[in-house]
């Protein structure tokens, strides 16, 4: 019987102290791209792509996380006295009725492994998807975890969301190894933590979607910490290859690392291009702006 994904992970313990000082009092997964933050993008292609309980790894100092997606009563009420009834459903409408939100405290920062290890005990032995709100995945059908969810359906195997990668960027990425290509997904063979252009198996990287068959949570319990004392997602899904298929997928969209200053400014550039409110005037800004700076010294 093929199991049905309903529970998603969100590791969101993280300092995002590439972002500083913007990120000292408030988390990195609430700086907004346009009017909504990281983490409410993430939520909703989670629901989308049809998941039912959100499950949040994160620490004492991400509270605002969690005011922002359950419903602020205040707020609502404020919003009607000021007569601003059309700005409602920007607040009511974060999270459907239906969904269940769980929040679990990992006591400090000890690698994308460790935190997902914490949710093991919401997830038992379910599968379970993880998405990264550092990644942005702009798509413009269905959205890149729902795609994964469609494989899985058909694979009942463990999934990594990936892309092409510059050589010179494999030292921010897990690269994987490949044994057979198959339409829009790779059997992968391996998988090396940042290797160094020339060490790098492929030119595929994994990026911030996942999905896990429970048979995980064991070797992330039984695998030793590496660098910095942290337990690298990368090592777990090593030792996997040896006893599951784990397949890499080449999803279709865009993605931004939002977890970058540049790649947060693009995303912010190309949403608000798209958003239904201010996209003309974007791109009428934009047009300006590139004939001032061809014939100025402005910037």
């Amino acid at each position: 019987m093929v199991k049905r994904l309903k529970k998603v992970v969100f590791p969101v313990a993280g300092l995002g102290t590439r972002f500083l000082p913007a990120t000292k009092a408030n988390p990195k997964e609430m700086l907004a791209v346009v009017d909504k933050p990281l983490i409410q993008y993430a939520v909703e292609e989670a629901v989308s792509a049809g998941f039912e309980e959100l499950i949040f790894i994160t620490n004492s100092s991400k509270r605002a996380i969690k005011d922002h997606l359950i419903p602020s009563h205040e707020l609502q009420e404020r919003l009607k006295i000021e007569g601003k009834l059309s700005l409602l459903p920007t607040i009511n409408n974060i999270l459907p009725p239906s969904i269940q939100c769980v929040f679990i405290k990992q006591p400090e920062p000890k690698g994308l492994g460790d935190a997902i290890k914490y949710a093991h005990q919401v997830i038992n032995d379910e599968p379970f998807a993880v998405l990264l709100p550092d990644d942005l995945i702009m798509s413009n059908a269905e959205n890149c975890l729902a795609q994964m969810v469609s494989l899985y359906h058909k694979t009942q195997a463990n999934i990594l969301a990936v892309e092409k990668i510059e050589p010179a960027d494999s030292i921010k990425y897990g690269v994987i190894s490949v044994s057979q290509c198959l339409d829009t997904y790779y059997e992968i063979n391996g998988i090396v933590e940042k290797p160094s252009p020339e060490k790098a198996p492929s030119s595929l990287g994994v990026v911030g979607r996942y999905i896990f068959n429970y048979e995980i949570f064991s070797i992330l319990e039984e695998i030793s910490a590496g660098k910095d004392e942290e337990i690298q997602l990368t090592d777990a899904i090593a030792q996997l290859i040896n006893v599951q298929e784990v397949l890499g997928f080449s999803f279709q969209g865009t993605r931004y690392d939002c977890g970058d200053k540049f790649g947060f400014v693009k995303a912010t550039m190309h949403y608000a291009l798209r958003h239904p409110e201010i996209g003309e005037k974007v791109r009428d800004y934009f047009a300006s702006f590139a004939k001032l700076t061809a014939n100025s010294d402005v910037i």
